[in-house]
């Protein structure tokens, strides 16, 4: 029996499954006073998904909204959209702009590794879609166990299957990312995708619902039973022990569907057919009928019956929570209505109307003929509950921050101080990632100009300009369990390096920020940290936060992980041309550091990997260096000053050489600066780049940094035999380096 309004006000009393759903009973008191009687069976299923974590940001909005200090404003100037749109939007001249965003899909990776990666690339690139763009690249920052652990040897290969699998059938190159092993994501793995696309400054779209008489068109994949409760319910709680089980909650990705609804979309948008679009994602139809009926100017009257399944015994609550991947939701008007079914119909993608836009302000859904929702729209999408949650500076912080790296045994000779590069080389976290890149197409398109292991991904937007944009995503998370106010500054910084690195200005971020549970008032404090790290950081840099993704409940049986905010840069180069590959170039070149290096060997990868040791405190952020260093690289990149560029961050000036060198397999012979050997290569001090300058460029570029107070120290030169010498200290042969830095994950990973 199908549960009507009529039915609700008949019987106010009946049992309803609201704890089941997650919701808590103050939650569903407050949903009873909205509607002024208790819930039907559907308007309980689209609070419950649409008032989640993952949906809501119940536990985060009141930090969020720190953001909002931020100038809506570029380098490049006014941001076009951003926070509350369904990416952000930015103009990079030439009649051209931007969108990007990164999110979040966990809690399914975990799960089912394939599927929940595949879906959550799928389901970034309908948010760039939605803007009116064409998805051109996408990256993806990933966390796992201890890579010698049982269970990353079952999520690591089916999350990189997943990733490459649906990016490479979309035709989409992945330029960048970043992959960091640690205990704390041992049965909590994290697998963030970034997303970007390109659209003209007038072709942008948003998902209001306006216009009344206006036709409300499902097109994309038939609906079916798969994702039901899936990323709004998974992201939402804790996982235990028991966390596969719930493997039927992950939604199931077609990559081939997406690629044509890609098209189509283009087409479409091409033919001015849209007035408003939203992809669906998270909560399905519910959230993308309540969303877009509450950012229009109307309400909207759907007919659930009018709703092609895969699976006919699906239930309304079922159709209006399910997740089914590669669907989207448009706004046409009546006379454009066979002009799109037309333009669906060449490129094979099924379409429907299954409704319209309303006068008035309510959301009203129809079944067999009979009513079972009825609201209005903004108590489900944007009236939800708003938590101000406990929270405390940890007690245990101090301890940690006492326990200092400074303290450590330093390497006793220069033969110790080898075999430590050596051992930061071969470590998990720094050594060579090919066997993840090399399953991703990174050329595809014809248009990547850097990708992995370059410091940034470089984009070609404009053939004939050269115009083009740099991505670059960072996190350090032992930085953030330190200090999370520090640690995500130093995030931020690094990013932003990256960028410039390449000779890219940065001009905007986007963050995903992955936290334990709310529910613990530590998290929470590293949360706002965290958040005021990137509020503060933003300012001193000039780069607004255009949107992004928080998931919390990142705990497995009681442990959090460590505080994860990732930062995604978007940089703007005006010629790809002019860009700064990482590797030495030319036996020869000068080799040069930029920046100032302290003693900083608190949460540095020496610290991991010589001693295991993780305390103290984060090495201090310097953003007012960045900025000025940054201001160096970009006008030597514009003048082509620069043999190659790589900043320094896990491991130092030692990961930086070694990484380097093996780029084009040139050695490097140095003299290191006066003092403690161990700080000089491995203290990860900030607003530091390794350069390689040419003879006929010295003076010149000397100068620049000169203008700019950007220190520099000559170490060495770069050299043709493949060996990096610290002379008076050791001489490393490439090859040795390289069997080392290859090793790890190639041979962990060779039984999958």
């Amino acid at each position: 029996m199908v549960d009507t309004v009529e039915n609700a006000f008949a019987t106010p009393d009946a049992q309803q499954p609201w704890s089941e759903l997650g919701l808590k009973a103050e939650e569903y008191a407050s949903i009873r006073a909205i509607l002024g009687r208790r819930p039907t069976g559907c308007e309980l299923a689209m609070y419950s998904v649409m008032w989640s974590e993952h949906c809501s940001y119940k536990s985060s909005k009141v930090h969020l909204r720190r953001f909002g200090v931020l100038e809506p404003h570029t380098p490049r100037g006014p941001l076009l959209a951003g926070i509350g749109q369904q990416a952000g939007v930015v103009d990079v001249g030439n009649g051209l702009a931007v969108t990007f965003k990164i999110e979040s899909h966990n809690h399914p990776s975990y799960v089912e590794p394939y599927q929940g990666a595949a879906t959550g690339i799928g389901g970034i690139v309908r948010d760039i879609i939605a803007m009116g763009a064409r998805p051109i690249a996408v990256m993806d920052p990933l966390r796992f166990g201890p890579l010698d652990a049982p269970d990353t040897a079952r999520v690591l290969p089916g999350v990189v299957a997943g990733v490459g699998g649906y990016g490479n059938c979309l035709g989409l190159p992945n330029v960048g990312g970043e992959v960091i092993f640690d205990p704390t994501y041992y049965g909590n793995p994290l697998v963030n995708a970034l997303c970007v696309g390109v659209l003209n400054h007038d072709g942008m779209y948003t998902n209001a619902a306006t216009g009344v008489g206006n036709k409300v068109i499902l097109f994309g994949s038939a609906t079916g039973g798969d994702g039901i409760g899936g990323a709004s319910i998974l992201a939402s709680e804790t996982f235990d022990a028991d966390g596969p089980a719930k493997r039927p909650s992950v939604q199931v990705g077609d990559p081939f569907m997406e690629k044509l609804l890609i098209e189509a979309c283009l087409e479409l948008f091409d033919a001015d057919l849209i007035v408003g679009i939203q992809d669906f994602g998270a909560a399905g139809i519910s959230c993308a009928t309540s969303e877009m009926a509450a950012a229009g100017d109307g309400g909207m009257h759907v007919d659930l019956d009018l709703v092609v399944l895969r699976d006919p015994t699906l239930s309304p609550e079922e159709i209006l929570m399910s997740e089914s991947q590669e669907r989207m939701m448009a706004v046409v008007t009546p006379e454009n209505v066979d002009a799109f079914m037309a333009i669906c119909a060449k490129w094979d993608v099924l379409a429907t109307v299954i409704g319209e836009v309303i006068d008035g302000d309510r959301l009203i859904i129809d079944y067999h003929g009979e009513r079972v929702v009825d609201v209005d729209p903004r108590t489900v999408a944007d009236d939800g509950p708003v938590y101000q949650r406990p929270l405390a500076r940890p007690s245990w912080i101090d301890a940690l921050n006492a326990d200092g790296a400074e303290n450590l045994p330093r390497p006793a000779s220069g033969d110790e101080l080898g075999d430590q590069v050596l051992a930061l080389a071969g470590s998990p976290n720094l050594c060579d990632k090919s066997w993840i890149a090399d399953q991703y197409d990174r050329y595809v398109r014809g248009n990547t100009v850097l990708a992995q292991p370059e410091d940034s991904g470089l984009i070609r937007l404009d053939e004939e300009t050269g115009l083009g944009i740099a991505l670059s995503t960072d996190n350090n998370p032992r930085f953030c369990l330190l200090n999370p106010y520090l640690g995500a500054q130093l995030a931020l910084g690094e990013s932003y390096r990256n960028v410039a690195t390449t000779g890219a200005e940065p001009v905007a971020i986007t963050d995903c920020l992955n936290f334990g549970s709310p529910e613990d008032p530590d998290v929470m404090w590293q949360f706002q940290e965290s958040i005021m790290g990137l509020v503060d950081g933003c300012q001193a840099l000039g780069t607004p936060v255009t949107g992004g993704n928080v998931s919390f409940y990142n705990q497995t049986d009681g442990t959090n992980i460590h505080p994860t905010p990732v930062v995604g840069m978007l940089g703007v180069i005006d010629d790809v041309a002019d860009r700064i590959p990482m590797g030495f170039a030319h036996p020869g070149d000068a080799v040069v550091l930029l920046g100032e290096t302290k003693e900083e060997l608190s949460g540095s990868s020496w610290a991991d990997v010589v001693h295991g040791h993780l305390g103290g405190m984060p090495p201090a952020p310097n953003l007012d260096a960045e900025r000025a260093l940054g201001r160096v690289l970009i006008a030597a990149s514009k003048a082509r000053l620069l043999s190659s560029a790589h900043d320094l961050a896990d491991g130092g000036l030692s990961q930086a050489l070694v990484e380097s060198a093996l780029r084009k397999n040139l050695g490097v012979a140095l003299t290191l600066p006066d003092g403690d050997p161990a700080v000089a290569l491995f203290s990860e001090s900030a607003a530091r780049v390794l350069v390689s300058v040419s003879g006929e460029h010295y003076l010149a570029f000397a100068a620049l940094c000169g203008e700019h107070g950007v220190p520099m120290e000559r170490l060495g030169e770069v050299v043709a035999d493949p060996v990096i010498e610290v002379r008076g200290q050791f001489m490393l042969d490439l090859a040795d380096i390289r069997a080392r830095w290859e090793a790890p994950i190639r041979d962990a990973m060779g039984a999958h």
